[in-house]
């Protein structure tokens, strides 16, 4: 049905929009300023976090891949996965 890189953009994806969801929600209310106007800002942080949630997912499901990476490139790593 779908191949292994859509199932891994959309699990990315998922993971991703409740970070970004969690975030900016956290921020929302925790911000005084912000919370005053939290009835406007909370659906801005649901339509942002739908936005970015594939664009970022895109990003981290590619790097889940060992073929993107190389046999050298995997063995030596890099600054976020060591």
């Amino acid at each position: 049905m779908f191949s292994t890189d859509i199932w891994l953009r959309i699990v990315c994806a998922m993971q991703v929009n409740a970070m970004l969801f969690g975030i900016g929600t956290v921020t929302v209310l925790s911000v005084p300023a912000l919370a005053d106007r939290a009835e406007i800002l909370i659906p801005a942080v649901v339509l942002a976090s739908f936005l970015l949630a594939p664009i970022v997912g895109g990003f981290i499901a590619a790097r889940m891949r060992l073929r993107n990476w190389g046999r050298r490139a995997w063995r030596e790593g890099d600054a976020i996965s060591g």
